[in-house]
């Protein structure tokens, strides 16, 4: 479960990505403006590079970080990232339907610019989703006790998002996106609860929020945090052996007025073929 969420992420933000590069270079192709290709892959290499960057400066700081201040950066960054996140599930839901148009007009407007402008447009598109990803990721990590499954589950879902792109792309399958990003984004949503219960918990552990000591549940002595049950839920809803209520409280109101949110009026947003 650990390999999961990350999967998850990588997966659904990747696709987000694919399928983004897979409208534009479509669009270009059908109205042959195959020279723009080349500044269109640029723009998704910048992209690409600056989350990567992101990623590495995340992760560098961290570690330079005395143990107060990483539990400060720590949990400040998993505050921010479950915002993000939880703004980013409900603007794809609400935005999807109408993205091939947007981006196509984008690249009808950029075309008068120059090669820059598309470059620019390719590379906005992207690393929204790229920063996103690095950011949401980076938190994940904090939720597990170890980084190999997280990891692995990462190269995964970013693998079998760009050969989904990829074959959709081609037309070479087709299937529902709008129930897979309706599916993915609940899943989302309840790995993004326990990325922000651990981030209260640093920010508890920091003297950064109050109730540090009040805990509604320490079962360190007969659960291990090492052992496998453990590490399945904390990799799928952020479940520790010792959680503060405020931990518990934050992790319940987050999920229980979210998740409703969310799925109310929800409908097939993005076409099979997008």
């Amino acid at each position: 479960m650990d390999m999961l969420s990350t999967f998850i992420i990588a997966l659904r933000e990747g696709l987000e990505a694919a399928l983004i590069v897979g409208i534009l270079m479509a669009y270009l192709v059908k109205t042959n403006r195959h020279h723009l290709r080349k500044p269109l892959w640029i723009g998704v290499s910048l992209a690409i590079l600056v989350s990567l960057g992101l990623g590495a400066i995340l992760s560098f700081t961290s570690h330079e970080l005395g143990p107060h201040g990483e539990e400060i950066f720590a949990g400040s960054l998993a505050v921010i990232a479950v915002a993000l996140v939880t703004w980013m599930v409900f603007w794809m839901k609400r935005t999807a339907r109408n993205m091939r148009h947007e981006l196509e007009s984008k690249v009808d407007h950029a075309v008068h610019v120059g090669s820059f402008a598309i470059a620019l447009t390719a590379f906005v598109a992207v690393a929204r989703e790229g920063l996103e990803t690095a950011l949401f990721i980076y938190t994940n990590f904090g939720t597990v006790k170890t980084s190999v499954a997280p990891s692995v589950g990462l190269v995964l879902g970013l693998a079998a998002s760009v050969g989904l792109g990829f074959l959709i792309y081609r037309r070479a399958i087709t299937f529902d996106l709008g129930k897979f990003f309706k599916i993915t984004g609940v899943a989302l949503i309840v790995v993004a609860a326990g990325v922000l219960a651990n981030g209260i918990g640093d920010l508890q552990s920091a003297g950064w929020l109050p109730g540090g000591n009040t805990l509604a549940w320490k079962i360190d002595s007969w659960m291990s945090p090492d052992s496998f049950i453990a590490s399945v839920l904390g990799g799928s809803i952020g479940f520790s052996t010792t959680m503060s209520w405020l931990q518990v409280g934050i992790w319940a109101i987050y999920l229980f007025s979210i998740l409703p949110a969310y799925l109310s009026n929800t409908k097939n947003t993005v076409s099979k073929q997008a």
